[in-house]
């Protein structure tokens, strides 16, 4: 289990470009955004980053998809940048998320101390501290967006009709329950009867009866893998996917109702169903939040985009030749060659790029 935490720890650390913040320069610089720069590893490692991501959705098409997404990585790069820069600006601080997000990898990779956590980190090949900024920097930007653009975004109700109606055939979903279990071991040695396993699975189910919750006897008493950490939920089942013994058993029950302890090779175990969804497309009323954000974020990209032209032309952009950024503004303040001294256009934007310290 920790190996593949592990892997997850160096995915997340190159999800995110690292930019310089300091005056050691060891690769090309391809851009400055005011007072930060972009270099060219920070290309190549964003452009990786999005070619594994398109193979992780469908290897057979990524080459092909990366060939038109290729062009939009240095205008990624840049819109991070200055979404990292309005969060200064704004006063927004990501220490003390920082802090809980490193502490819930600690304990998923089931570290004792935030000192092991930067071991891990350094047997991989990755900078703690260039994670730890990656990190901090996906805060900012998230936290940006959220204030800046998404508070702005109003979502109707005949907005959300429309894009149910647009999108049923999508929505279309075949019959399926959502599981939890309680599993009671049978240890063969000691209870070759399984007497034991079975009165304590007897008393389970008197404690539901009492009233007590599904998963929290779970959590005290199941020995299910997933008991501790999701109460003893199983996920979504369609019809056919379950042996038909317990296929039978659990489909009839509705919401809420769970089994009576049922013997198998494992154990005895009781089954609740916690979701039973009919097939078809399910009631807008049913689904409302997740219209909601579908809706949400149909909105959103084209909005972010506006504010992120916005924030181009109130900072100071140099791209070098040969690469292109693909959002750039005709307003964005440019380098300035010029002689003419009773330029006060040349002048403004001379102290513009004083303020990012640029000169």
């Amino acid at each position: 289990m920790k190996k593949i935490l592990v892997s997850s720890f160096l995915v997340a650390a190159l999800a995110v470009p690292m930019f310089a913040g300091d005056d050691t320069v060891v690769e090309e610089i391809i851009a400055r955004v005011n007072n930060q720069i972009i270099t060219r590893a920070d290309l190549r490692r964003e452009s990786e980053q999005v070619l594994d991501q398109l193979k992780q959705q469908d290897a057979a098409t990524a080459d092909q998809k990366f060939v038109q997404r290729q062009k939009d990585v240095l205008r990624d790069l840049i819109d991070q940048q200055l979404l990292v820069d309005k969060g200064a600006d704004l006063g927004i601080s990501a220490d003390a998320e920082l802090i809980k997000r490193l502490d819930e990898m600690r304990k998923q990779m089931n570290l004792a101390s935030m000192d092991d956590l930067e071991n891990e980190a350094k047997k991989q090949g990755v900078s703690f501290e260039d994670f730890k900024q990656n990190m901090k920097n996906q805060i900012i930007t998230q936290r940006v967006i959220s204030q800046e653009v998404g508070s702005h975004i109003q979502i109707t109700k005949d907005e959300e009709q429309k894009f149910y109606d647009a999108h049923k055939s999508e929505m279309e979903r075949p019959e399926q329950v959502r599981l939890s279990e309680i599993l009671v071991p049978v240890d063969a040695e000691k209870d070759p009867n399984a007497t034991a396993a079975q009165q304590k699975a007897e008393g389970i189910i008197a404690e539901l009866k009492a009233g007590k919750k599904f998963d929290d006897v779970a959590k005290a008493e199941s020995a299910g893998p997933t008991a501790k950490e999701q109460g003893g939920d199983l996920g979504y089942f369609k019809r056919g996917v379950l042996a038909k013994q317990l296929e039978d058993t659990v489909f009839p029950l509705k919401e809420g109702e769970y089994t009576e302890p049922i013997r198998t090779k494992q154990g005895f175990v009781i089954i609740k169903v916690t979701e039973h969804q009919q097939s078809g497309v399910p009631p807008l009323q049913q689904i409302e939040p997740k219209l909601q954000e579908a809706v949400y974020m149909e909105k959103l990209e084209p909005t972010l985009r506006t504010y992120l032209t916005k924030l181009r032309e109130e900072a100071y952009i140099d791209v070098k030749p040969g690469y292109i950024d693909t959002a750039a503004s005709p307003n964005e303040t440019k380098p300035i060659y010029t002689t003419s001294a009773d330029s006060e256009h040349a002048k403004s934007k001379l102290k513009k790029k004083k303020k990012f310290g640029i000169i």
